[in-house]
C-alpha cells in the first residue's frame, strides 16, 4: 500500500465511511485504516487509499464496497457482555413482561449483533427464566439480530463456534446445555436457542420497517461511540418509534443519553442504567 503523506486519500476515506455507514473516525486512526485495509487491497491489487476511493465510489465494485466495511467494522464481542444487561433483562424486563400474564412474546431487537454472541445470549437467558419460573412469560421471546457485514451474519446464523470464542464468557455448564460438539472440534448451538431469532442485514442509518415497531427491548450496545453526535440522536430517536411505550433500551456501559430526555426516562438499577421510552 502507497503512503499517503499528504492525508488527501485518508480525508476521502472518512468521509465514504461515514456517508455509508454512519462510522466517524479521527483524525489520528490513519494507521487503523492502513491495517485493516491491507489485506482487502492486496486482494483487489489496489496500490493507494486514493485508488480504493475512487473504486468505491463505483457501481461496479459493490462487492468491494461490502468487503470494506466488513472490515472496517468492529466485531468484538463476548457472551454475557458485562453480565449486568442480562440480569437486568432477566431480573426486571422479563419479571415485569411475565407479571403481565401475556401470551405475547417479548419482541427483542439486537442491533449490531456481530457473530450473534448477544442475540444468543438474550435466547439464553429467556430459557433460564422460564425454567426458574415455570408457566411465566408464556410467549416466550422472539428476537431480531441484524449487523451492517453480511460476513458476520452468516457466522451468526450458522451458530457455529470455535472453543476459543466460547472461551470468551460462555460458562463451562451453558456451553453443556446450550451447545452440540461437533466433529472437527467446534461447537454449534441448540436448535431451540437459534428459532427464536431473526437475523437480518441492516445499516442504522435506513429504515427499521423490517425490525418492527412496538419492541419491548433494544439492545444498541458499544455501537453509537463511532457515530457524530447528530447521527446518534436521528438513530435514537428512530428507535423510540420502534419501541412501544414503556419499551427499553440498553446501551454500552461508556453510552449515555443526552438531550433526549423527553423521549427517554433513565433508570437506576444498580448496576446498571437502561432507558424507559416515554411518549
Amino acid at each position: 500500500m502507497q503512503l499517503d503523506k499528504s492525508g488527501q486519500d485518508y480525508h476521502l476515506f472518512r468521509t465514504f465511511l461515514e456517508d455509508a455507514c454512519g462510522i466517524l473516525l479521527g483524525d489520528n486512526k490513519a494507521y487503523l485504516v492502513n491495517s485493516r485495509l491491507k489485506p482487502v487491497m492486496a486482494k483487489h491489487q489496489i496500490e493507494s487509499l486514493g485508488d480504493l476511493v475512487a473504486k468505491l465510489k463505483s457501481v461496479s465494485f459493490r462487492g468491494l464496497r461490502e468487503e470494506v466495511i466488513d472490515a472496517m467494522t468492529t466485531n468484538e464481542t463476548l457472551w454475557f457482555r458485562d453480565s449486568h444487561p442480562f440480569t437486568i433483562l432477566k431480573d426486571k424486563i422479563f419479571a415485569e413482561a411475565a407479571d403481565q400474564k401475556s401470551h405475547a412474546p417479548v419482541k427483542i431487537w439486537s442491533a449490531a449483533c456481530s457473530t450473534g454472541q448477544e442475540p444468543y445470549s438474550i435466547s439464553i437467558i429467556a430459557k433460564e427464566f422460564r425454567e426458574s419460573f415455570p408457566g411465566k412469560l408464556k410467549g416466550g421471546v422472539k428476537v431480531v439480530a441484524t449487523d451492517i457485514s453480511p460476513t458476520v451474519l452468516a457466522n451468526a446464523k450458522s451458530g457455529i463456534y470455535e472453543m476459543l470464542a466460547l472461551g470468551r464468557g460462555m460458562s463451562e455448564q451453558r456451553l453443556k446445555k446450550c451447545f452440540d460438539p461437533l466433529p472437527d472440534g467446534r461447537w454449534q448451538i441448540k436448535q431451540e436457542f437459534k428459532s427464536v431469532i431473526d437475523f437480518q442485514a441492516l445499516n442504522l442509518m435506513e429504515s427499521y420497517a423490517r425490525v418492527g415497531t412496538n419492541l419491548d427491548v433494544i439492545f444498541c450496545r458499544n455501537v453509537l461511540i463511532y457515530f457524530s453526535p447528530e447521527l446518534k440522536r436521528q438513530i435514537l430517536l428512530k428507535m423510540h418509534s420502534a419501541l412501544k411505550p414503556g419499551g427499553y433500551l440498553l446501551l454500552g456501559a461508556s453510552e449515555s443519553l443526552n438531550g433526549l430526555s423527553d423521549y427517554y426516562e433513565m433508570i437506576q438499577c444498580r448496576p446498571g442504567i437502561i432507558y424507559r421510552a416515554i411518549k
